[in-house]
């Protein structure tokens, strides 16, 4: 069984900044793709950065410049560093990681984080 847990999510102000962080548990070998999404209310589920096994990343035009993926195959965690932040960044921000485990494959989602930018 494999587990994401997200944390780091708050209120910060506009221009602030904040580091989310993804941890991965359980019976798992690796990740390969993982990547950060955000929801909020009313609107579709959105991909706002993607980082491969090798490293290779891509981010929504929105968050392009301000954001940054990143991973730490140690630790089986993977962050988003969150610049410049804006009002229109507010969501729930959640991680999906898929990957290898001791018997198979996984795909799986962490609970989200609340990110709230507001003065």
């Amino acid at each position: 069984q494999v587990q994401l847990v997200e944390s780091g999510g708050g209120l910060v102000q506009p221009g602030g900044s904040l580091r989310l962080s993804c941890a991965a548990s359980g019976s798992i070998l690796s990740i390969g793709v993982a990547g950060w999404y955000r929801r909020v209310p009313g609107k579709e589920r959105e991909l706002v950065a993607g980082i491969t096994s090798g490293g290779r990343t891509n981010y929504a035009d929105s968050v392009t410049g301000r954001f940054t993926i990143s991973r730490d195959n140690a630790k089986n965690t993977v962050y988003l560093q969150m610049n410049s932040l804006k009002a229109e960044d507010t969501a729930v921000y959640l991680c999906n990681a898929m990957g290898r485990t001791t018997t198979g494959f996984y795909n799986n989602w962490g609970q989200g984080t609340q990110v709230t930018v507001s003065s």
